[in-house]
């Protein structure tokens, strides 16, 4: 299940997720336009159930199993948003769930994927300590593997988040997601050049995680980053396929610093009065960065997720 999704396979998604997902609202701020130059729409994924975006995705997978491999459950490998909402669309078709965890995750993410109803498996912080415990699960219990972003069925459930935004906020001249695996830059790239071929798409990336803005750059793969950034949930590298959508939907990527990046998590929490996590603030940096790209353009913006360590915050 790792190839691209196509774009009726993201109108089939919103359809099969319509009962579970929620339709989450488009926010604006006229202090942030003000600060920007441009016109600012904010997608509040911070919103959704289990608070990410992730719950589309994971909520996709879960319905596209037939009754038999449902039966057997689902497991994934996930720091935290993609873990949580696994355990949130498995318990809505109540079916068992298991989650990777490396050592050292987020113990509010770790808390609220317990609480959903996962059974946690602990490894070491490395991806092929990842996938070693996830293929050990698969052989104990016949689980369906849900990868976090190289899987196509949580490509399409991630792009029906555009299909919503063109509805609630038509006309955009731009849309600025986060980037890290991947699965929602190129979910949301293919539903929104699906819809209208001509917008411009932009993904932003830590500076310190900069693996896809590299990688378009050299035209290939690159795979030697060693992520060091505060964006606990942009830490992976591109998956291939993802980074195939990117280029082929032309997707321009923007890096910013963890600083850059917290100064705009504290605008959004201050201006927008909402609770985001700091790799959702990627967004806002990135136009704040280089505000002659977006001057005078309606701009969609996706806020990825809300899930913060209350006793961690970044200042």
């Amino acid at each position: 299940m790792d190839a691209l999704p196509d774009f009726e396979q993201i109108l089939d998604a919103a359809a099969r997720i319509a009962p579970y997902a929620s339709v989450t609202p488009v926010l604006r701020s006229a202090a942030l336009d003000a600060l920007s130059g441009a016109e600012l729409h904010f997608k509040c994924e911070n919103l959704q159930r289990g608070g990410a975006f992730k719950f589309r995705g994971a909520c996709n997978a879960v319905w596209s199993l037939d009754d038999a491999q449902a039966a057997r459950g689902v497991v994934t490998h996930s720091s935290g948003n993609h873990g949580n909402a696994l355990a949130l669309a498995a318990a809505t078709r109540g079916i068992a769930a298991h989650v990777v965890v490396p050592e050292g995750a987020v113990r509010a993410k770790l808390a609220a994927i317990e609480r959903a109803g996962a059974t946690l498996h602990r490894c070491a912080p490395t991806q092929a300590a990842r996938e070693a415990m996830c293929a050990e699960v698969q052989r104990a219990t016949g689980a369906e593997l849900v990868h976090p972003y190289a899987d196509s069925r949580v490509m399409a459930g991630q792009g029906t988040l555009a299909l919503e935004l063109a509805r609630q906020a038509p006309g955009l001249d731009a849309l600025v997601t986060p980037v890290g695996g991947g699965g929602l830059a190129s979910g949301v790239a293919i539903a929104a050049h699906g819809l209208d071929p001509a917008l411009t798409l932009f993904a932003a990336e830590p500076l310190g995680a900069d693996d896809a803005a590299q990688s378009l750059m050299q035209g290939a793969r690159v795979t030697t980053v060693v992520p060091d950034t505060i964006c606990d949930g942009l830490r992976a590298l591109v998956g291939k396929h993802n980074l195939d959508a990117l280029h082929m939907h032309r997707v321009e990527v923007i890096t910013v610093s963890d600083a850059e990046t917290v100064a705009a998590m504290r605008l959004l929490w201050s201006e927008l009065k909402q609770v985001v996590e700091v790799s959702s603030a990627t967004v806002l940096a990135a136009i704040l960065k280089q505000p002659r790209r977006f001057a005078g353009k309606r701009v969609g913006m996706v806020l990825t997720g809300g899930n913060v360590d209350l006793d961690a915050l970044p200042w």
